[in-house]
C-alpha cells in the first residue's frame, strides 16, 4: 500500500499482479513481456480494467497485450458521485452505514499511536522519511520495493 499527501496525482485502486506465465508455452520459448494486472479503481474514474497477455489468432506465435477497460462513468452516462459527496448525502438523509463509530476510531488512535511513539524513540527502525511536495515520495519507497526486484506502479 502507497499513500501520501501531496503527491503529483490523487487516486486510490487495487492492482493485482498475476505471476508472469511459464517459459514453455505450446511447446515453444516464450518470455512473458508483462505480467497480466486487474486493476479496481475505487477513486476517481471509479472502474475495472484488465490487462492480459493474449496470443494473436492464427499459426503464428505471437504475444500482444490486450486491455479491457470499464468505465462507470462512460457506461452509465454520469459519474459516480465524489467520496465526500456521497458521505455529505449520506450525512443530510441520516444513514451513518460509511461513518465510522467512535469506539473504532479511538481503536484506530490507539494502534497508530504505538507506530508514533516508535517511530519518536527510534528504536525500531530508522524514523520517518520526508520527500518534496509533487514528488511521488521517499526515495526509500522506491529501495523498499527494489530489493525484491519489484517497482511501484504509478497512477
Amino acid at each position: 500500500m502507497r499513500v501520501g499527501k501531496r503527491l503529483p496525482k490523487s487516486g486510490t485502486e487495487i492492482s493485482v499482479h498475476f505471476k508472469k506465465a511459464p517459459a514453455v508455452l505450446f511447446n515453444k520459448d516464450f518470455t512473458a513481456r508483462d505480467q497480466n494486472v486487474l486493476v479496481i479503481r475505487i477513486q476517481p474514474d471509479e472502474g475495472i480494467a484488465l490487462r492480459i497477455q493474449a496470443k494473436v489468432p492464427g499459426t503464428s506465435f505471437r504475444i500482444d497485450p490486450v486491455k479491457m477497460d470499464f468505465h462507470y462513468g462512460t457506461s452509465f452516462g454520469k459519474p459516480s458521485p465524489e467520496a465526500y459527496e456521497r458521505l455529505l448525502l449520506d450525512a443530510m438523509s441520516g444513514d451513518a452505514t460509511l461513518f465510522a463509530r467512535r469506539d473504532e476510531v479511538e481503536q484506530a488512535w490507539a494502534f497508530i499511536d504505538v507506530i508514533e511513539d516508535a517511530w519518536q524513540e527510534k528504536k525500531n527502525g530508522p524514523g520517518l522519511f520526508f520527500y518534496p511536495a509533487g514528488s511521488w515520495g521517499p526515495e526509500e519507497a522506491d529501495g523498499l520495493l527494489a530489493r525484491d526486484g519489484r517497482a511501484w506502479r504509478r497512477l
